[in-house]
């Protein structure tokens, strides 16, 4: 289907649903507080953050300073109570990012295959249950889409401004560091200087105000590094495994995650840090020798960058595929993308993330085989949508590739010259 018509219903219809299970009211209602992040943590921050202070007594704390705009935004509606008018907060920033989709694949030359973007992102959401509309991650997607669509533009690519694109990866990395992953794929020469130097500007000067206005704004940075490995990650799937066979650690809380403790775990996230900077040298690797010319380039590169990181990282939430799915989208309503098999992947891994949580976390924890192998074909999937994704990069942006003519010698030199 690709009228915006059909995708506006199915957005409409979902998120009727959806929202209204999130703020607990029609079919939905029972007594008590919405979902516990929201009601019980998010709520507990908002009190401290209120006061111009951070919460950095409490160990679950790990956020960049920016991540109070969205945890204050509640306020913008003093109408409601915090919990039901975090989810509206929410379902509104929801709502943007269809309008946004919408627009661009309106402009897009192949309108029709650029709807694709738009059902990624009003059918995609709704496979992660209530879940986007309980956490920030929505807030911080957005800022990421509406960057990548900037930057896509039209009007920005012919003159070569990236000052959006540079401001709102500022913001979203102010927030959730992760948005920083998107300038991975800027064009050579004006593009990323723009791009980078709007970013590095915005970060600073936000940065600098609120280290001037409230104390702690940066003690996250020393927050990360006791941290274990989470049940869901990528790197935990060894320790699935090794629970079933005599393996003498196991699962528990530890600084607000619920996490692998015991033999061979510190080792594990040791090598889980290796795989990250390999991940990293990899994409620079891609950076000096790639045709980043090309419009799609940028989101898919902004892709498989979250991928990577994803898939090495020790900790893996639920609601950081709310990231992939509005990556995914940005990257469908462009022609030529590389990472279209990858979008079907995400959208396969969404499902059963939702089984995994809310649905069958506890019984995984309680060490449930069937629960537990649902949650290693979900993380699988992931490594292959990585993998995938960093395989088509790779030679969708290779010197020549789309023209089949200069040989890639003859574009090597200047591609070595900048970064």
């Amino acid at each position: 289907m690709t009228s915006p018509i059909a995708a506006g219903v199915l957005w409409a219809l979902t998120r009727l649903l959806l929202v209204g299970a999130s703020l607990k009211i029609g079919p939905f209602h029972k007594p008590g507080p919405l979902d516990y992040s929201v009601a019980t943590v998010y709520h507990g921050w908002d009190r401290v953050l209120a006061a111009g202070r951070f919460p950095l007594h409490d160990s679950t704390w790990q956020y960049p300073p920016g991540a109070a705009g969205p945890l204050l935004a509640p306020h913008l509606l003093p109408f409601l109570d915090y919990d039901h008018a975090f989810v509206v907060c929410c379902a509104l920033t929801d709502a943007l990012v269809t309008v946004l989709l919408l627009r661009a694949a309106g402009s897009a030359p192949d309108r029709s295959r650029a709807m694709a973007g738009c059902w990624m992102w009003v059918a995609g959401l709704p496979l992660l249950w209530t879940v986007p509309w309980n956490r920030f991650d929505l807030m911080v997607t957005a800022l990421a889409v509406a960057g990548l669509l900037s930057a896509g533009s039209a009007a920005a690519r012919a003159r070569g401004d990236q000052r959006a694109l540079g401001a709102l990866v500022a913001l979203g990395l102010l927030v959730k560091v992760w948005p920083v992953l998107l300038l991975t794929g800027t064009a050579r020469g004006r593009a990323t200087r723009t791009a980078w130097t709007a970013a590095a500007a915005t970060a600073a000067l936000c940065g600098l105000l609120l280290w001037r206005t409230m104390p702690g704004s940066f003690g996250f940075l020393s927050a990360q590094g006791s941290r274990g490995i989470q049940y869901e990650a990528v790197p935990a799937l060894p320790f699935q495994l090794a629970r079933h066979l005599g393996w003498g650690g196991t699962l528990g809380v530890h600084d607000g995650s619920t996490e692998f403790l015991g033999p061979w775990v510190t080792a594990a996230a040791l090598a889980s840090e290796a795989a990250t900077v390999l991940a990293g040298l990899w994409l620079l690797c891609w950076r000096l020798r790639a045709d980043r010319s090309a419009e799609h380039v940028l989101p898919d590169a902004a892709l498989t960058a979250v991928l990577l990181f994803m898939v090495t990282s020790r900790v893996l939430s639920p609601q950081y595929l709310v990231w992939l799915v509005g990556l995914a989208a940005v990257c469908l309503v462009r022609p030529g993308s590389s990472q279209r098999p990858v979008a079907a992947l995400i959208a396969a891994a969404c499902p059963l993330t939702l089984l995994v949580f809310p649905f069958l976390g506890h019984d995984i924890i309680q060490g449930s085989v069937l629960s537990g192998c649902v949650l290693a074909v979900r993380d699988l999937l992931l490594l292959a949508a990585a993998w995938l994704s960093a395989t088509r990069l790779w030679r969708s942006t290779r010197p020549g590739a789309a023209a089949g003519g200069a040989p890639p010698t003859a574009r090597l030199e200047p591609a070595a010259a900048e970064v």
